[in-house]
C-alpha cells in the first residue's frame, strides 16, 4: 500500500493532506489519533469508498477498490442482538459469498459448498474460534464474537487486512486476546494488517510503524519514532508530553485538549493509551 501527497476532504473540511505512507507485505501497522481527525475515513480511502482529494494511493498494486477479494475488512464493532439466531459459522460464512443473496441452505453442497465448508472450519480454528462457533452468534460473548468477525474478514485469503477500532468495547484482557491474534495471523499467515486503534498500548509490542494522525497532517514511523513528545508537539503545534507507566504503557498529555478526546471515551475502563490526562 502507497499513498504519495495524498490528501482527503469532507465537505469543505480537509482532514489530512500531504501524507506519504508506504506498508510493505506482512507489516502490522496502526493508525492512532484523536476523534474526528480522518482515521475510519483514511480506511474508507483504502477500500475506495471515498476518492482522495489530492495526491496518489495504491492498494495492492491496483486504484482502492480494484483489489477485490485480496482486501479484508472489518468494519467498527456492532453488537448482535442477544435473540439473534445465526450461529457463528454462518457469520463467517457470509464472508465466503455474503455478496450472494441469503445464507446456503445445509444441504445445497456441490464441490464449491465443500470448499467452503472447509475454508470456514479452516479459518474458525484459525482465530481459536471452534469450541463456540455453532452457537447462535447472539449468545456469544463480545470477544467471542469479535474473534468470528475477524474470521468472516480472512475467509477469503485476503493479503490486506483493514481492521477499523476492533478492540472498541472490549474488556481488557479481550483486547489483549484479540490483539494477540491478530499479531499472530499478520506473522505466521503473511497477512498485511492496517489497524485504526484508540489505545496503542495493546498492540504496541506487535506493531511495525504508526501512522498518528492530527488536524489537518500526519507522520508515520516507527512506534519509538512517532509516539514521542518532540514528534507530536510538531505534529500538534502545542507542547504534548508522552508519558510511560512503570508497567510499560503510554500516555500522551497535552495542553490545550488536541488529543484529550479518547480520555473518558469508556467509561469504567481502565485508563491510559494514548489520552490526554491533562
Amino acid at each position: 500500500m502507497s499513498l504519495r501527497n495524498a490528501a482527503v476532504r469532507v465537505g469543505e473540511r480537509t482532514l489530512w493532506s500531504g501524507v506519504d505512507l508506504d506498508v510493505g507485505a506482512g507489516e502490522f501497522v496502526a493508525v492512532l489519533g484523536p476523534n474526528g481527525v480522518g482515521k475510519s475515513t483514511l480506511v474508507k480511502v483504502l477500500l475506495g469508498v471515498l476518492p482522495a482529494a489530492a495526491g496518489e494511493v495504491r492498494v495492492l498494486g491496483a486504484r482502492p477498490g480494484g483489489a477485490g477479494e485480496r482486501v479484508g475488512y472489518l468494519p467498527q464493532r456492532r453488537s448482535f442482538d442477544t435473540s439473534l439466531r445465526m450461529r457463528g459459522t454462518d457469520i463467517v460464512r457470509l464472508g465466503w459469498d455474503g455478496d450472494r443473496w441469503g445464507v446456503p441452505l445445509p444441504g445445497r453442497f456441490g464441490a464449491r459448498g465443500r470448499a467452503a465448508a472447509r475454508r470456514i472450519a479452516e479459518v474458525i480454528e484459525l482465530v481459536g474460534a471452534a469450541s463456540y462457533a455453532h452457537r447462535p452468534i447472539g449468545a456469544c460473548s463480545g470477544g467471542e464474537q469479535q474473534r468470528l468477525l475477524i474470521a468472516q474478514a480472512l475467509v477469503r485469503r485476503p493479503e490486506l487486512l483493514l481492521l477499523d477500532e476492533p478492540l472498541d468495547s472490549l474488556d481488557l484482557p479481550n483486547q489483549a486476546a484479540v490483539a494477540a491474534l491478530v499479531g499472530r495471523i499478520c506473522r505466521e499467515e503473511g497477512v498485511t494488517v492496517i489497524m485504526v486503534a484508540h489505545d496503542v498500548n495493546p498492540i504496541l509490542s506487535r506493531l511495525d510503524r504508526v501512522v498518528y494522525l492530527a488536524e489537518g497532517g500526519a507522520v508515520a514511523g516507527t512506534p519509538a519514532e512517532v509516539i514521542t513528545s518532540e514528534t507530536l508537539t510538531r505534529l500538534y503545534s502545542t507542547p504534548i508530553e508522552v508519558l510511560r507507566t512503570s508497567d510499560g504503557r503510554l500516555v500522551v498529555v497535552g495542553q490545550p485538549e488536541a488529543p484529550a478526546v479518547h480520555t473518558d471515551r469508556h467509561a469504567g475502563r481502565e485508563r491510559g493509551g494514548l489520552g490526554a490526562t491533562g
